[in-house]
Parts: C-alpha cells; sequence; structure tokens
C-alpha cells in the first residue's frame, strides 16, 4: 500500500514537471508579449485571432407564409437570370406565359395567393430573360426578351388592373435575342442591352437612339454586364473566360484578364465600390469559385476562394454601403455572404443562410426600400417553383436608435446628369440620400421621348422638354402610338414648380376650413336629435 502511494506521489510530480514544460513556451510567449510595444507585430498577430466585423453576426431570416407571394408561375426557360427585380414600390417576376413572354408587377404590400387571373404585361412575342427596374424612377422597368427586342413599361402608381400589352418605348436593334438588361447608375434614360449576337448597345430611352454600339469586343456569348459606381466604365464576363473593363463612351477595353476562371461553366463580374472587380466562376475541377481583382494588376487575384462543386451558376449581389457580397447560387438552398475589406485577405466569410427548398432565382431590394428601425441591411425575394419568398438579413442591435455606422448615406433615386452631359464627356457618382428619417420618396416625374439623335449635337443639348408623347422605333408602324413616361423633368422650371405648390397649399386650405364648417354644422344637429330638439 505505502509503495502504491509512493508510486502515485512521484507520478504526480512528474506530471506537474511535464506540464510546466510544456506551458513554458507559452508563457515565455507572453512575457515577450507583454514586453514588446503595442504596435509590434508580436501583439498585432496574439490580438488579431478572430477578425472584428460588425457583420459577423447577419442572421438571414425568412418571412411568414401570409407575407410571400404564393402561386406564381416562375419562368422555367434556361437562362442564368435573376427571374426577379425588385423596388421600393413593386416586385416584378418573369412567368410562364403560352403564346409569348410575361413577367408580373405586384406592389410590394399585395401578399398571399395571386390569382391566376392577375393583370401582366405581355408585350413580347418571346419568353423574357431580362428583366431591371430604372433606379431613378420606380415606375418603369425595362426588359429584354428572345424576340430579339428591348421594351421600357410604365406600371401605374398603384400597380396593374388591366394586362399591360403597350410599352412606352420599343428598342431594335439586336439580332439574336435579348438577354442582359441593365440602367445606367447616374444618367438619366442610359440603358444597356446585351444579347447573343455578342454585342452591347448603349441606349438613350429618351431618344430611342443607339448611342453607342459595340460590336467587336466580345468574341463569345456575355454572361453579365455590371455598371462601375459613376457610370464611366462597365465590366463583363464572356463565354471565352475573359473578363474585360469598357469605356463604352471611347468603344475601347481599358483592360482585360484572360482566363479569370478555367472552368467552362458560366462566371459573372461585378464592379464594387473602389473599383475592383469580383468575380464568381469555376475551375478547371469544376469548383466552384469566388476571385478579387485589381483592375491595375490582373496578372493575379488579389484573392481567391473555393467554395464547392455544386453545378448552379453563382449570381452575386453586392452593397456598396456595407462592402458585403452575397452570393446566390441557382439550384442552392443557401445564400454566404462575405465582407470584402482592404486588409488580407479580402474576401472573409461572414455566415450561410440555409433553408430546405432550392432557388429558381432571387430578387435584390434596393437599401432604401429597407427597414431601417428593424436593423435590416438586406432583404432577397427568393423565387421557388410557385412562389416568392422574402428573405431578410439583419443585423442583431439592442438599441432602438438610428444605426449609423449600418446605414451610411446612400444612393437616391435622383439622377446626377442628363444622358446628353454623359454622351458628352461628364462623369459624376450618384446623389447620395440619407435613411435617418424613414425615406419618403418623391413624386415621379414622365419620361420624355423625343426623335432627335444626340450624337449629332456638336454640344451637350439642354433638357429634353417637358410632356412627352412616345411611339415605337422606325421599325415599328409610326402610327401606334404609345402613353407617355417620365424618368426626367425640365431643368429651370423651379419658379413654376413652387407657384404651383403654393397654388395646391392654398386650395388645402380652403378645402380644409370648409370641412371644418361641415364638421362644426353636423355636429350641432348630432346634438340636437339627441336633446330631442328635432
Amino acid at each position: 500500500m505505502e509503495a502504491r502511494i509512493v508510486s502515485l506521489a512521484s507520478g504526480k510530480e512528474e506530471y506537474n514537471i511535464c506540464k510546466s514544460r510544456l506551458h513554458r513556451p507559452g508563457q515565455r510567449a507572453r512575457e515577450r508579449l507583454l514586453r514588446s510595444p503595442p504596435s509590434s507585430p508580436a501583439a498585432m498577430s496574439f490580438r488579431k485571432v478572430v477578425r472584428q466585423s460588425k457583420f459577423r453576426h447577419v442572421f438571414g431570416q425568412p418571412v411568414k407564409n401570409d407575407q410571400c407571394y404564393d402561386d406564381i408561375r416562375v419562368s422555367r426557360v434556361t437562362w442564368d437570370s435573376t427571374f426577379c427585380a425588385v423596388n421600393p414600390k413593386f416586385v416584378a417576376v418573369i412567368i410562364e406565359a403560352s403564346g409569348g413572354g410575361a413577367f408580373m408587377v405586384l406592389p410590394l404590400q399585395k401578399t398571399g395567393r395571386i390569382d391566376k387571373s392577375y393583370p401582366t404585361v405581355c408585350g413580347h412575342t418571346g419568353p423574357v430573360l431580362d428583366i431591371d427596374w430604372c433606379p431613378h424612377n420606380d415606375n418603369v422597368i425595362a426588359s429584354g426578351s428572345e424576340d430579339c427586342t428591348v421594351m421600357v413599361w410604365q406600371i401605374p402608381e398603384n400597380g396593374l388592373t388591366l394586362p399591360l400589352t403597350e410599352p412606352v418605348v420599343v428598342l431594335e436593334g439586336h439580332s439574336k435575342r435579348v438577354g442582359i438588361i441593365t440602367w445606367h447608375p447616374t444618367a438619366r434614360n442610359v440603358l444597356l442591352s446585351a444579347g447573343c449576337d455578342n454585342v452591347v448597345i448603349v441606349w438613350n430611352v429618351g431618344t430611342t437612339e443607339e448611342l453607342y454600339r459595340l460590336e467587336d469586343l466580345h468574341p463569345d456569348l456575355i454572361y453579365n454586364v455590371s455598371w462601375n459606381r459613376d457610370g464611366s466604365l462597365f465590366c463583363s464576363a464572356c463565354k471565352d473566360k475573359s473578363v474585360r473593363i469598357i469605356d463604352p463612351r471611347r468603344g475601347q477595353v481599358v483592360a482585360e484578364k484572360e482566363k479569370a476562371h478555367e472552368g467552362a461553366r458560366p462566371m459573372r463580374a461585378i464592379f464594387l465600390a473602389d473599383g475592383k472587380i469580383f468575380t464568381t466562376g469555376f475551375s478547371r475541377m469544376s469548383e466552384r469559385q469566388l476571385a478579387l481583382w485589381d483592375p491595375e494588376n490582373l496578372e493575379e487575384p488579389m484573392a481567391l476562394q473555393e467554395l464547392d462543386s455544386s453545378n448552379g451558376a453563382l449570381l452575386p449581389f453586392y452593397d456598396p454601403d456595407t462592402n458585403v457580397v452575397y452570393v446566390c447560387g441557382k439550384g442552392d438552398s443557401s445564400i454566404r455572404y462575405f465582407e470584402i475589406t482592404a486588409e488580407a485577405p479580402y474576401i472573409h466569410f461572414l455566415n450561410t443562410f440555409t433553408s430546405k427548398e432550392p432557388q429558381r432565382g432571387m430578387g435584390w431590394m434596393p437599401k432604401r426600400g429597407l427597414d431601417v428601425n428593424k436593423c435590416e441591411i438586406a432583404r432577397f425575394y427568393k423565387l421557388h417553383e410557385r412562389k416568392c419568398e422574402p428573405i431578410i438579413m439583419t443585423v442583431p442591435r439592442k438599441s432602438d436608435l438610428f444605426q449609423d455606422d449600418l446605414y451610411p448615406d446612400t444612393a437616391g433615386p435622383e439622377a446626377t446628369m442628363e444622358a446628353e452631359e454623359w454622351v458628352a464627356g461628364k462623369t459624376a457618382g450618384p446623389i447620395l440620400i440619407s435613411l435617418r428619417e424613414a425615406y419618403v420618396p418623391t413624386k415621379q416625374r414622365d419620361l420624355k421621348v423625343s426623335r432627335r439623335s444626340l450624337l449629332q449635337d456638336s454640344r451637350p443639348a439642354a433638357a429634353p422638354s417637358a410632356g412627352l408623347s412616345a411611339t415605337h422605333p422606325s421599325a415599328m408602324s409610326q402610327s401606334a402610338a404609345t402613353p407617355a413616361i417620365s424618368i426626367s423633368a425640365a431643368s429651370g422650371d423651379g419658379g413654376q414648380v413652387i407657384e404651383e405648390v403654393l397654388r395646391e397649399v392654398a386650395s388645402l386650405r380652403m378645402l380644409v376650413a370648409a370641412q371644418g364648417e361641415r364638421i362644426g354644422r353636423l355636429e350641432e344637429q348630432l346634438s340636437r336629435i339627441e336633446n330631442g330638439d328635432v
């Protein structure tokens, strides 16, 4: 028994000796750290065990079933488009349609089951491939179709009550189907379209003219196009595996990266706010990849990450205010999100939202349409086979106050310049608005269409005259008059606007006074009835 106690004691002593030896290197490191200045590499490496970010705990949550849009026949066309476009007023979804192409436009508040007889936008003769809301008018949407045309539509203020078959503008210039539509971020009435004829056309919707036609820059199918922050350049991803940065006004490729992703499946490229380019694609072994590129040096990516081996094309959605990129795979049931920073490794994984059902497409709400009171930093509209489901991304905060760090000033609905100014060479970023006060949209104005060509002018013309009546281009019958819409307002009419506002205020005051008198008379009559005087 004594021998056993002695052996246990000696074993414990040996254990303590070993333990002290094992912990000695760590203790020495801590002593070096305490002796080192706070800015030394040793101290910095010890502190940065976990990267600090206010978006680390962002979580996604689908809304309740009664807040979804049910019984929508989402399009089955084989095209890598989002199939959904959203703004603070409407959600638009490309749907199955017999005898042509159609998409459905629903007011955001019209949730629940959508009746099969609900009116649609159905002017295309072939399936619709892409749609995009105008950033400067929440009632104007553009669509591209297999019928080789681009159409611009005016949606009534309260949504559709009858099927909409007559577009305001029809733009015809592509020889094959049009699969990409995107509005200029800062110039009014400027729209870009790209077709399967490998041609990119920049249009002025206000004159129905081709501003620029870029025919020889892409040798193969164009997968996607993305404007930079001020609209001076755009980047494109092509089937030849190249990413190109193009200046449309000069008609030149500014920079090009061949084999940005070596896989043969579709890839996409988007501009970030600081001018860098974020791409998604596939490796040679068909693994899905993310990459970040510096346009000044496209030899090697700044960062490259491999995700998984799924087949669906990755659709990136970028928030320039928070520098967060959300990546959704077609056919996936998850949304991954990453923060882009200025320090290595540049692309930082944040989290993944996972659900049960795969997504057929995805819509993305602009920042000015979010609920700032609930710390909502993103909202997606996930398309199922027969349903559209909003998904809310939230940063958990205990305070009910406005969170300045989550909501810096964001791009507003006002255009920075007219199309004429952009053609003349002007470049400017978006006009920013604050989200501190719950954003109230301004009254939308009508798009004006005239038949003159901007490219024939020696200098920028004055802003278009008021009151537009749009007709189809020359390829269509000149007698086909179309409804008037508006994306622009004449400059220099400030005095007239002020007079109209003052007149309206005066009339409202008179109306309020008259109603007050009527209410007084009715109350007096009611009191007499109650007292039995009548």
